[in-house]
């Protein structure tokens, strides 16, 4: 199994528009972060996790030639707003792709994309055939297990996050209910919303973020949805053994 950061950055990327800061001016690839996403493969399965509006560029760089299913955490503009993206895949494939998810999140794209969902709109071009599969707990993707991880994400409503074997995905949450710890156990790598230094009403703060993935005890930690407070060469110096910043690009492999 393996599994591709293809966005390891904040809602308003990194760099941040309109910012001089030494990050968002910095020359460095790790330095540079689309929104959050990443790419679980699995046998014969690509297994998108979210499509956020950076889509069309993290396809291209990242050579991504196939999409089987993809797995949605909430319904936060920096998540899904490069649906439109998916259309492409329906032309090679000639399938639908199917969406999974929590039935409120799903609900919600069913009504902001009307133009994808209602068969009674007869949309004069090519739109993304997708199918929304409502799920909770444990579920499958052809024979390929998938944990659902409830995670709390402030005022904002909870994220709806996943495990894939020994691997755990959680962007977007401030809160660990313990029924998810549960869930979390003998993992070999944990990503985990690592937001800033500061405190944010629904993300972690990097500390709070190491205190957490202390407790699950995965046997290496990388922060994802970072923002340019971070330089990446520096900041990793202060990190603890087994602890590290995700950057786009980062491959996983695990048996």
């Amino acid at each position: 199994m393996k599994l591709t950061v293809l966005g390891s950055g904040t809602s308003s990327g990194v760099p941040v528009v309109g910012c001089r800061c030494g990050v968002c001016t910095s020359l460095h690839p790790k330095n540079k972060r689309w929104r959050c996403s990443c790419l679980f493969e699995v046998e014969d399965k690509k297994i998108l996790v979210d499509m956020g509006p950076d889509l069309r560029n993290q396809a291209l760089t990242f050579n991504i030639n196939r999409i089987d299913a993809v797995l949605v955490t909430h319904i936060h503009a920096d998540h899904i707003l490069g649906i439109d993206e998916l259309r492409i895949y329906n032309v090679y494939q000639k399938a639908a792709i199917p969406l999974f998810g929590h039935q409120t999140h799903l609900d919600y794209i069913k009504n902001m994309f009307q133009y994808i969902f209602d068969p009674q709109r007869k949309y004069p071009s090519l739109v993304p055939h997708l199918t929304l599969t409502p799920v909770e707990g444990l579920f499958h993707i052809g024979a390929i297990p998938v944990q659902m991880i409830p995670c709390a994400h402030g005022d904002a409503g909870p994220t709806y996050n996943y495990r894939v074997g020994d691997i755990a995905w959680l962007c977007d949450t401030n809160g660990i209910p313990e029924t998810s710890f549960d869930l979390l156990k003998n993992l070999d790598t944990l990503f985990i919303d690592g937001l800033r230094s500061n405190p944010h009403p629904t993300h972690f703060t990097i500390n709070e973020a190491i205190s957490v993935a202390q407790r699950i005890g995965a046997k290496k930690t990388w922060f994802i949805h970072l923002t340019h407070e971070y330089d990446h060469d520096l900041f990793n110096t202060t990190l603890p053994e087994g602890f590290a910043l995700a950057y786009d690009g980062l491959c996983i492999e695990v048996p």
